[in-house]
């Protein structure tokens, strides 16, 4: 029966795939670098320096494009999201370490690892670049273009080879179906964007005006602070349960596309981990079955009369409940980490409308003023690290419920199994017997202390003793024949501070937002030192009442702007049409050239028989 499911699980192992991934990544570069260039020229540069013949030949084209801002994008959120769940498998293959373009010595593979994430960011930049560009038409070709070539490739590499020696029918399929599904969404994204901008680009709808320089307040960010300048509203309706114990939706705050993007590409990975992970589960079963068959065939040899028969079987039960009590933990321990996942975007909400306020209570003393280098380091490494602390926080968590399960499968069922309920139900009686004494005994101090030795209450309305010692002679005696007896709790509440301890980090682990470290020692763990620093970033350029602030400056500078050259060009006309900025700094620019004619021959000239022109008709207007 072993045979059969190995046989099973390895159809079409040998399958001949015309298309390798690696391969196909490394050229894929050469698009990537295509698309980049394409959008760098198309790009224009704000401030730009004539410096050389070059620059003055490029004009005002290659601009920095980019990709994502990770700081204050609020639109377009969840295809950001999508486009990082692309990533899935190519993050964890770096994950994994199995992703290595070069071969080098053992002391240079971080170095390797270095330049594999660049290889990967490079190849998989065309999708964000493209989302992002202000050029929809073009960028929608290019992304659908380059999209349809990874979709095209991840369908063959399904097709080819879709079997596999672990999971067996349709193993590619279960490996790189969200990647698929994702570039899918990405691929419908660009037809949308194609479709929406060629009528503009054909003029069967109206070009849009030049626009102002875009608002740096977003509308949730404007409704947060009418919120908080208006008067309170009585609550018109109850909230539900979900809303009182779960979560309750608020339209004044939306997480940036960096907390969406990472949330996606963190349940995408930690799906595939969770495969990977059983795919080695089955490898590793199969060799415990052989082992298994090998320990049978020799108490069969004995006739189950040697004298390792006991041990052999009760190795072959801690096997057999080791590899139930592992399946059965799948479950609780990737759900422990999706709930993570929900729970962190929960306490990013709350912290931030915590800073908003100025309450930083819930920081250690030492985090309240996060230095600037620290905390812009920490924006870059909070994704990555996040996802990593889930993959690991699970596999930590599954080896600790797993353990806890072959426990609690030895201490109170295989007993029962075994005809020995009587006996694991007497034990079990007095360890709990045990455990309730001495507990009691520790309530019975404290309510001692509380009756005997604290003077009354100074009023009816105290809640509570004042600390002023009463009965001090009894009170001696008390702490002198409990100081022997203490020396031996004090030893169990050392067990049970430690136990407790491992237990809360191991469950803890994955929390990125909470330190898992003592107070004071805060500092040791890296991944909350990210999390503070993410969120300070975040408070300082995010802030609506800040942001609110910026936006009426820069509107009133922009309005002051508008009537100075008001006076000039319309000062005697109640209403007249409105001009483009650029047109506007074109009339400035003859204006000021025709009352100073000197700076017309400082000017740099232009090659071409109507710059000339334009320089003599200038000339001749300055004469006038």
């Amino acid at each position: 029966m072993l045979a059969a499911s190995t046989r099973t699980r390895q159809l079409n192992v040998t399958c001949d795939n015309s298309v390798d991934g690696e391969v196909f990544l490394h050229y894929s570069l050469i698009p990537s670098i295509i698309i980049i260039l394409i959008l760098s020229f198309l790009q224009r540069r704000e401030h730009r320096r004539q410096r050389d013949n070059t620059s003055y030949l490029l004009g005002d084209h290659f601009g920095i494009i980019m990709p994502l801002d990770f700081v204050g994008t609020f639109s377009n959120r969840w295809s950001y999201g999508v486009a990082f769940g692309a990533t899935a498998n190519k993050v964890m293959f770096l994950f994994s370490e199995g992703y290595q373009p070069l071969k080098v010595p053992q002391w240079a593979q971080a170095f390797v690892l270095f330049i594999g994430g660049m290889e990967v960011g490079l190849s998989y930049f065309p999708f964000f670049a493209c989302l992002s560009s202000e050029f929809r038409l073009v960028s929608s070709i290019l992304g659908f273009g380059y999209s349809l070539a990874w979709f095209v490739i991840t369908v063959l590499q399904i097709s080819q080879c879709p079997h596999g020696q672990f999971l067996g029918r349709f193993e590619t399929l279960i490996f790189y179906w969200p990647s698929l599904l994702c570039l899918g969404f990405l691929l419908g994204r660009f037809l949308y964007m194609f479709f929406k901008a060629l009528p503009i680009h054909l003029g069967l709808e109206p070009q849009a005006e030049e626009k102002p320089e875009k608002s740096v307040l977003e509308v949730h960010q404007a409704e947060h602070v009418k919120l908080l300048l208006s008067k309170p509203r009585p609550q018109e309706r109850e909230k539900s349960w979900f809303q009182t114990r779960v979560y309750e939706w608020d339209p004044c705050f939306q997480f940036p596309s960096r907390m969406i993007g990472t949330s996606v590409l963190a349940f995408i990975c930690l799906y595939l981990f969770i495969v990977i992970e059983f795919c080695v589960f089955l490898h590793v079963r199969d060799k415990l079955d052989v082992f298994e068959d090998k320990l049978q065939s020799y108490l069969i040899h004995m006739n189950e009369t040697g004298p390792l028969t006991p041990v052999i079987l009760q190795v072959k039960e801690l096997i057999s409940v080791t590899k139930g009590a592992w399946v059965v933990t799948i479950v609780p321990a990737s759900l422990t980490c999706v709930s993570y996942l929900f729970h962190i975007l929960v306490c990013y909400r709350k912290h931030m409308k915590r800073l908003w306020a100025g309450d930083k209570q819930f920081l250690p003393q030492k985090f309240r003023s996060p230095s600037s280098e620290a905390s812009v380091v920490a924006i870059a490494r909070y994704s990555g690290w996040q996802i990593a602390y889930i993959l690991w926080g699970y596999l930590i968590v599954h080896v600790v419920q797993s353990l806890c399960g072959v426990m609690l499968m030895h201490g109170l069922v295989l007993p029962i199994v075994h005809h020995q309920g009587l006996e694991m139900l007497q034990g079990l009686g007095l360890g709990v017997l045990t455990l309730s004494i001495v507990v009691g005994l520790m309530v019975l101090q404290v309510w001692i202390a509380g009756r005997v030795f604290l003077q009354p209450k100074l009023g009816t309305a105290d809640k509570q003793k004042p600390l002023a010692l009463n009965n001090r002679k009894a009170f001696h005696n008390f702490n002198y024949f409990l100081f022997f007896y203490n020396v031996l709790l004090g030893l169990g509440a050392c067990l049970s501070r430690l136990l407790i301890s491992c237990l809360l980090g191991t469950w803890l682990i994955a929390r990125i937002d909470r330190s898992i470290m003592q107070s004071g020692y805060e500092g040791a763990d890296m991944g909350f030192c990210a999390w503070v620093g993410m969120l300070f970033v975040d408070h300082y350029h995010t802030n609506p009442v800040l942001v609110s602030f910026c936006h009426i400056l820069i509107t009133s500078h922009r309005d002051r702007k508008l009537q100075k050259t008001v006076k000039y060009w319309c000062l005697n006309q109640s209403a007249g049409p409105r001009f483009s900025a650029r047109a506007r700094t074109k009339w400035f620019l003859l204006q000021t050239l025709i009352n100073n004619p000197k700076l017309i021959m400082l000017r740099k000239s232009k090659s071409g028989h109507g710059s000339q022109e334009f320089m003599q008709i200038l000339l001749t207007c300055s004469e006038c």
